[in-house]
């Protein structure tokens, strides 16, 4: 098949690469570099079926010429985090809204086999079930976890109205290799790591009992994969691991030191998919023990040398704005 990957060198976008040209397809990566590293195509760059456009999801003009004779669209590109989208709203929506608007338009001209949307288990705020399944109520929390699930509504109008054969997949917490080293304060991981690797406390939220579905990046590729290949269409799966994980196992598994930093708003004390459904229905299931995810990461806790340096004043003053809107 012919593949394009929105934000095809991110984080999740360069591992479903790979995993696509592993697999014999054509993959056109599109990425405007905002978040996304050439670095990270590094294991596969010589692959000749690879091509790499750089190219903004906000310019329909832009993107347009690279949907001819695609096969599989696979919608990546986003803005993501929780306090830039509180302090810029309108960023998110051009990006994660319009700009899903403009791939869809473009899958829609070019008639596009299969779509498939990177959507977010944010949607679910504070979930009132556990394992949370995929008609749980939408209460999403902050612009980031809204403009997600607009993108997802447009994909799943777009599918009824235009026929277009799509599939949302809600990720949860997906993390391993090649995770963004750059930008605002964020992923556990990519924190801890960084303090691990200067020595100094790893900042735990709360008295870190709160878990987290954390998903190996590897099998979220996997996911994407068998989403596409499947021939169901219309449909939203949850993406997990299958079990749910505390931040306080995380600093075991790290070895460590670590302070305590104030609960933050907003946040759920858990998030666990219910993945019964994806299971059934794509016959897909996460494969990665947790402790063998942690593992390969940290086997590439180099790559987090040049990452920002965390700590509780500075976290303080990052987060303002997410005490500020969201208590």
């Amino acid at each position: 098949m012919k593949a394009l990957v929105t934000g095809g060198a991110g984080f999740i976008g360069s591992h479903l690469t790979q995993l696509l040209l592993d697999n014999g397809h054509e993959v056109t990566a599109l990425d405007n570099l905002r978040s996304g590293r050439l670095s990270n195509f590094d294991e596969f760059k010589d692959n000749p079926n690879l091509r790499f456009v750089e190219a903004d999801i906000r310019s329909v003009d832009a993107i347009r010429p690279y949907f001819d004779g695609v096969d599989w669209v696979f919608h990546m590109a986003a803005l993501a985090d929780v306090v830039p989208s509180i302090e810029s709203p309108r960023d998110y929506f051009e990006v994660n809204v319009d700009g899903t608007f403009n791939v869809l338009e473009c899958s829609k001209e070019a008639g596009v086999k299969r779509f498939l949307y990177t959507a977010s288990s944010s949607c679910y705020g504070i979930p009132e079930n556990y394992p949370t399944s995929e008609d749980a109520p939408i209460q999403p929390q902050y612009p980031y976890a809204l403009t997600k699930f607009l993108g997802e509504e447009l994909v799943m109008h777009w599918e009824q109205v235009y026929k277009i054969p799509s599939l949302s997949l809600r990720l949860f917490n997906v993390y391993g290799p090649r995770a963004r080293t750059t930008g605002t304060y964020g992923a556990v991981f990519g924190v801890f790591l960084t303090q691990k690797l200067n020595n100094k406390p790893m900042t735990v939220v709360g008295n870190g009992s709160q878990t987290r579905d954390f998903t190996f990046v590897k099998d979220v590729a996997r996911a994407f994969l068998a989403a596409a290949e499947s021939s169901v269409s219309g449909e939203i799966f949850n993406v997990g691991s299958g079990n749910h994980y505390s931040v306080n196992r995380i600093v075991e598994l790290l070895s460590g030191d670590s302070v305590n930093i104030p609960k933050r708003p907003g946040e759920p004390d858990c998030t666990f998919a219910d993945t019964q459904k994806i299971e059934k229905m794509l016959r897909f299931k996460a494969e990665t023990p947790f402790e063998e995810g942690v593992k390969q990461l940290l086997e590439k806790i180099e790559d987090f040398r040049e990452a920002p340096l965390w700590d509780p004043n500075s976290i303080e003053d990052a987060t303002k704005t997410w005490f500020q809107y969201l208590s």
